[in-house]
């Protein structure tokens, strides 16, 4: 127990304390990156929003989804330590003065959020696959004439980065190769962003060879594959995957088969989502992959 002649003086050394750390912790809050999340109530964006909310650097001032408008996010998905409101569309959401946009949503909104968000000068970190090789280019040109960045990744995954780069060792040294990716029943896209990714990676070192070509094909030719870039692409939709993607390589006398496999839904993106957040700020057009930004 302190002496008691001591107490007068605790008391008039705690309470100024306690009044300049309610002044002070603002302040502290006001020091973090502020993010708006699209995507917000779905699988990713769940996860994502209550990731955030654990980080010391970033805070979610605001969130886009389909549903839940005007609703409180924390709310939504029982999180006591996220205060931002949910709206149903980007020009509202962006009244709250993010620095940065991570979008999480669907292929048939995400252009439309990125390129609102450049134009009111806001970084952005795109996870949503369905855009195009046309669609990037727009986004990097308007990226570069407004002085923002763009990170942009198929897939945050660790593994997945490593898939692609040892996929592209590997084809300076075979002749041929296919793509094959798996997701869920329920994704609306295909092919995925991974494999998109990829054979636009693979594309820049060579083409690969076909030697019966897609217009020689007798029968179906729509069962040989989309054709992206150059590379054939079969995308396989069935419960019980969350998503893989394997790259097949082949010569005459040998194959090499290089796979990703996401066993946990959410979990193998989450660090490298964070990742991107941290590094888009002071970045200026549009960077393709994780691993260009990890070498940031």
């Amino acid at each position: 127990m302190p002496n008691k002649k001591c107490l007068p003086y605790l008391h008039t050394l705690v309470i100024p304390f306690l009044k300049n750390l309610s002044y002070f912790y603002p302040k502290l809050n006001r020091m973090k990156t502020k993010i708006c999340i699209a995507g917000a109530t779905g699988k990713m964006g769940s996860h994502l929003s209550k990731a955030i909310a654990e980080t010391a650097d970033m805070t979610i001032v605001s969130a886009l989804a389909k549903n839940y408008n005007q609703q409180d996010l924390g709310t939504v998905l029982n999180l006591k330590n996220i205060d931002a409101q949910i709206f149903d569309d980007i020009i509202f959401a962006l009244k709250k003065k993010p620095e940065i946009l991570i979008d999480f949503t669907h292929a048939e909104v995400v252009k439309r959020n990125v390129i609102y968000a450049i134009q009111e000068k806001v970084n952005v970190v795109i996870g949503t696959s369905g855009l195009t090789e046309s669609d990037f280019e727009e986004i990097n040109a308007l990226a570069l004439e407004n002085g923002v960045g763009v990170i942009a990744a198929g897939n945050f995954s660790l593994s997945a980065v490593l898939m692609m780069q040892f996929a592209e060792m590997a084809a300076k040294h075979f002749p041929s190769w296919e793509i094959i990716e798996y997701s869920y029943d329920g994704k609306p896209d295909a092919p995925s962003g991974t494999a998109n990714e990829l054979a636009g990676r693979l594309a820049k070192i060579k083409l690969p060879e076909q030697k019966v070509p897609l217009n020689n094909v007798v029968g179906k030719t729509e069962s040989r594959g989309a054709n992206v870039e150059g590379t054939q692409i079969h995308a396989v939709r069935l419960p019980g995957f969350n998503n893989s993607c394997e790259i097949i390589f082949g010569t005459g006398a040998e194959r090499l088969k290089i796979r990703h496999d996401a066993i946990d839904p959410t979990k193998p993106y989450i660090d490298g989502a964070l990742l991107a957040m941290r590094k888009v700020n002071g970045l200026k057009g549009l960077y393709r992959g994780l691993d260009a930004v990890m070498k940031l």
